[in-house]
């Protein structure tokens, strides 16, 4: 058979990106909107129940202690019973639990349902990921990672402004507070998706008709001679390797960043001076613009020259740079605001290029499990991040300090993944 040209196989992967992505992408604005919206409920929900920033603090958190526990089992699931059937089940379960947050009254009601939502969701981001590794090879990953990965800023620019025009407008609505209409409404999409996965997500190449003959043939050679490349590993021995642990590591170092960002960005654009819900939200989304006009770009970049490591590290401190200048320039907001747009675009930048290095390592069951146990150790600093701020801030209500936690994971992450060995793919 002659070797497809240049061309064909280009078309053929742009051709995947448009089926697959836009409705992988839709889903994950989704799903993260579900899982940060708590950040802007903040706003009105701590008065309303009397909470304070350390019961919101775990109650935000301790989502991902329900999310580790179930993440790898859930990923292994999905690898043996297709993603079709299981993304769907994650998103209809986690919309009825979003939605139910409606009506958290007490911090144990509040706990609960935080955790239930985390053990609904686990498994989707690995999973896609994981479903990502079916249809591209290891040098096509990264840019279009960062293309899915961009879910996280328009997550940002899309929901923060929609958060607070909820917050401010809903007020009252049939008896209830706005921050409880804002759980509702911004379920509602997770349940219509979920719905429409098991129709619009194929199992793989094999089952997807809209591809040809000659295409699926395409894809899977160049699958096939990526595999030959990765080393199998049993499951009980994949938890023995350093790397992965290494890349939990990172990972962990990462996501203490993106979290701190998702879960007190509108608490820190509110302590500049502005009151307004719908003009934190509007405020609140500039960051993530600049993180979405970033990363793809960056992606692109690193599948060119095939180097992943510095193009995590220098992102990662760029991140802690603008935690640490947003502590020093907090009562001005254009100056705040000026550093946390580097602090998100270098945070969230970093997330979808440090995807290509586990990706390339990991095939089969042991990719499902790697990515699970790397995705599910890295989020406890969803749990660890949220917490430690809302102890460190809740004497003072100062934010300061928190930032400078973060900012130190920030160069902590950027420093070990210069420990990842330079030839990784």
């Amino acid at each position: 058979m002659p070797e497809d040209s240049a061309a064909e196989e280009q078309a053929t992967y742009a051709k995947v990106t448009w089926r697959l992505l836009p409705f992988l992408l839709v889903s994950y604005v989704v799903a993260y909107l579900d899982r940060v919206n708590v950040g802007f409920a903040k706003l009105q929900m701590m008065a309303d129940l009397h909470f304070s920033d350390a019961v919101y603090g775990l109650g935000a958190g301790i989502f991902f202690i329900g999310y580790f526990l179930f993440e790898v089992p859930s990923n292994i699931i999905l690898h043996r019973v297709g993603a079709r059937v299981w993304i769907a089940r994650i998103m209809l379960s986690w919309g009825v639990v979003s939605a139910a947050t409606a009506f958290v009254t007490t911090p144990a009601t509040f706990y609960a349902l935080r955790l239930l939502l985390g053990v609904a969701e686990a498994g989707f981001f690995p999973g896609m990921l994981l479903y990502l590794t079916y249809w591209y090879p290891a040098q096509r990953r990264g840019a279009v990672t960062a293309l899915l990965m961009t879910a996280v800023p328009l997550t940002g620019i899309l929901g923060g402004p929609l958060s607070g025009w909820i917050l401010q407008t809903a007020s009252g609505w049939h008896g209830l507070a706005g921050w409880q209409w804002l759980f509702v409404i911004e379920a509602a999409p997770s349940l219509a998706i979920g719905a429409a996965a098991l129709r619009l997500l194929d199992a793989g190449i094999d089952s997807a008709h809209w591809l040809s003959a000659a295409e699926k043939r395409l894809l899977h050679r160049n699958i096939a001679a990526e595999t030959r490349t990765k080393r199998s590993y049993l499951l009980k021995d994949l938890f023995r390797m350093p790397m992965l642990w290494l890349m939990s590591a990172i990972y962990f170092s990462l996501v203490m960043g993106l979290y701190g960002i998702s879960f007190w960005l509108p608490t820190i654009v509110k302590a500049t001076g502005v009151s307004r819900p719908l003009d934190i939200g509007l405020l609140s989304a500039i960051p993530y613009l600049a993180a979405a006009l970033c990363m793809v770009p960056a992606g692109r970049r690193s599948d060119r020259l095939l180097e992943r490591r510095w193009h995590v590290a220098i992102p990662a401190v760029a991140g802690g740079v603008g935690l640490l200048l947003s502590t020093w320039v907090a009562d001005d907001t254009l100056l705040a605001m000026a550093a946390m747009t580097l602090a998100t675009a270098g945070i969230v930048t970093t997330l979808p290029l440090f995807w290509s290095l586990p990706t390339a390592l990991l095939s089969g069951t042991a990719a499902a499990a790697g990515l699970a146990m790397i995705n599910s150790i890295g989020n406890l600093a969803g749990f660890v991040s949220p917490y430690l701020v809302g102890i460190v801030t809740g004497p003072t209500h100062d934010t300061r300090l928190g930032m400078a936690l973060l900012a130190g994971s920030m160069f902590i992450g950027a420093l070990l993944t210069l420990a990842v060995p330079a030839k990784t793919p």
